[in-house]
């Protein structure tokens, strides 16, 4: 994955993530042909950015604090 997709797939999660579309790294995955720890590394990567994306296991969904 080169810079430039990847800064594409960093800010669409971010949308999903925002607009509570986000359920899991398994959907995100698939959505994304990826592999479940690249979508982790992503996540990890938004958190580093400054962003406070938390798993609500009782939702089920990612979300922002």
């Amino acid at each position: 994955m080169n810079y430039n997709e990847r800064k594409k797939r960093l800010g669409y999660l971010l949308e999903l993530i925002e607009k509570g579309q986000c359920i899991s790294t398994n959907q995100m995955a698939q959505k994304f042909n990826c592999s479940k720890r690249t979508v982790k590394r992503l996540i990890d990567e938004l958190r580093i950015e400054g962003y406070d994306i938390q798993y609500c296991t009782s939702i089920k969904k990612f979300h922002i604090k």
